[in-house]
């Protein structure tokens, strides 16, 4: 009886593995073949012509590493000064308790509540408009969970015995921090803010209120001007183009460019996060 409760187990959970890749599969496969026929140079280096209808997206994927670099910037530095903080120097259990149901909170707050917030603080209140700026902050807030938990794992992988030779050499605790520890926990660090990258460049909802554009003729020339992207181009050519005969295949094909783009993020993730482990 017991054996067969184990073989039904394991059964069980290799259905379920090939559920979610068989899930993956035709997800991939249904974009692809409905996008890979109009993948060509031009549609990746050209602007958008006739009412979307012909021409490439270049400037969405402009406004994506834009976008996504832009958060990143922003929220790197708050995410691992938290991290450190709350392995390094944080003493009080209910302070850090409070600050992580925070970070859970934030985590599991739906995009689109952040892109209402980008609205009503950074296009509205501060002013920015919907520009890369606003779409950037906005973004970084909704990663910022990824950076401290991928941050917070990687110091506290840091063995504790070269925090000790630090200290017992003279050091102070900052500069053990800076100089030991943030170092050494340094491709940890860069996995969790790649991986950021790759959940800020498929977001819609967020720069849907304070950043993106249907069309625009030209490459943003600041942080204060409005940006195409390749999420929010999907969304507007499959809702809002009125000639869908010509705009749902570029829509696919956008669609394509995107899951490369985040697979091929998420996999340099996967590479990098390998070579920390060999590393310790």
């Amino acid at each position: 009886m017991r054996k067969a409760v184990e073989i039904g187990g394991i059964a069980f959970c290799l259905i379920s593995v090939l559920f979610a890749l068989l899930s993956l599969f035709l997800i991939l496969f249904f974009i692809f073949i409905n996008g890979i026929k109009v993948i060509s140079p031009s549609f990746l280096f050209d602007f958008p012509r006739k009412a979307m209808t012909e021409g490439g997206i270049f400037p969405a994927i402009v406004g994506t590493f834009l976008l996504s670099l832009g958060a990143v910037f922003f929220s790197l530095p708050l995410g691992v000064m938290t991290a450190v903080y709350l392995t390094e120097y944080a003493t009080s259990r209910r302070i850090v308790k409070l600050i992580r149901i925070g970070i859970n909170n934030l985590a599991g707050t739906p995009s689109v509540v952040f892109g209402l917030f980008g609205l009503a603080v950074f296009v509205k209140l501060l002013g920015f408009g919907v520009s890369v700026l606003s779409g950037s902050l906005t973004l970084g807030i909704l990663i910022l969970p990824v950076i401290i938990r991928a941050s917070e794992e990687a110091i506290k992988s840091v063995p504790r015995e070269l925090r000790e030779a630090s200290l017992a050499l003279g050091a102070t605790r900052w500069q053990t921090v800076k100089n030991v520890v943030l170092p050494s926990a340094l491709p940890g660090i860069l996995t969790g803010a790649i991986l950021g990258v790759g959940r800020a460049a498929g977001e819609t909802a967020p720069i849907l209120f304070t950043a993106a554009t249907f069309y625009t003729a030209h490459l943003p020339r600041s942080l204060f001007d409005e940006v195409m992207a390749l999420p929010y181009h999907i969304y507007a050519l499959m809702t809002e183009g009125t000639f869908p005969e010509k705009q749902v295949p570029i829509a696919f094909g956008t669609a394509v460019v995107l899951l490369l783009l985040v697979l091929g993020i998420n996999s340099f993730a996967i590479w990098l996060r390998y070579r920390r482990r060999r590393a310790w």
